[in-house]
């Protein structure tokens, strides 16, 4: 039998609430996936924007080793020491290159193997920022080289964007795992030639929200069409991630599945 690596993927870390959570919770899914590889999406760490660096400590004490991020990492001036300074800590690789930070990774496992880790943004609703299409087939070209097993974080509004570049790196892959959207879809599947997908993971973070927002902000600003404060909400908190695993050799994914603690009902 051929050598596996099991990676989790905790979706969007929203607030105080999300992180609290995913500390609960994170070793004894751990322990039932036996995880060898521990991927979180921690744009929205800091209440909901951006995050600092001892909260991204906080995230790696926990078994996280890679954290990617997406639009909002950038609402905090304080981000750009973080990123320019940690390895570990992505931003989306298609923002222009005068950005600080770095857009992919390749994590060292020792023994256990290497993954890469690539960190995307879509444009559709978005930033017009460069081509993540582009941007994702060029870092597939300096990473192929050192390892098999290519993760990526797709962070986009739009499900049809995440959906076609899945297909278009189909089998160049082993996942690619939707963000930013902050609702989990139930279509985690793995495509026919090995890549695991899943439009959006949806947010650990409070639900009794819109999209982690507290709900009379939210309702305010689509009544009145003018900026209110963002405040974060804190009840009704989920844990979102998706569990997948790797064949080492190939780096194709041969199981994918969805986690949400406590399930919807």
């Amino acid at each position: 039998m051929s050598k596996r690596l099991n990676i989790f993927f905790i979706g969007d870390i929203n607030g105080k609430p999300g992180v609290t959570l995913t500390a609960n919770l994170l070793k004894q899914y751990a322990k039932k996936y036996e995880i060898d590889f521990c991927i979180a999406n921690g744009e929205n760490v800091n209440e909901g924007k951006s995050i600092m660096e001892h909260e991204a400590k906080e995230l790696f004490d926990m078994g996280i080793h890679v954290i990617t991020t997406g639009n909002h990492v950038w609402d905090r001036w304080q981000v750009k020491s973080l990123l320019a300074n940690e390895r570990n800590v992505l931003r989306p690789l298609n923002y222009p290159k005068e950005n600080p930070g770095y857009g992919y990774v390749v994590y060292d496992l020792k023994d256990k193997g290497r993954v890469g880790v690539i960190n995307l943004q879509g444009r559709t609703y978005m930033q017009p920022i460069d081509d993540p299409f582009k941007a994702a087939d060029w870092a597939i070209s300096k990473i192929a080289n050192e390892t098999k097993i290519i993760v990526i974080d797709m962070h986009a509004e739009a499900t049809a964007e995440k959906m076609a570049l899945a297909w278009h790196l189909e089998g160049r892959v082993s996942a690619i795992v939707g963000t930013h959207t902050h609702i989990p879809t139930a279509d985690a599947r793995i495509l026919p030639k090995g890549t695991a997908y899943i439009t959006d993971v949806g947010m650990t973070g409070p639900y009794d929200s819109v999209i982690g927002m507290k709900k009379e902000i939210a309702i305010k600003r689509f009544q009145h069409q003018i900026p209110y404060k963002f405040e974060l909400a804190q009840h009704d908190v989920r844990f979102c991630a998706v569990y997948f695993q790797v064949e080492v050799e190939t780096g194709k994914a041969t199981k994918i599945e969805q986690v949400i603690f406590p399930a919807f009902s």
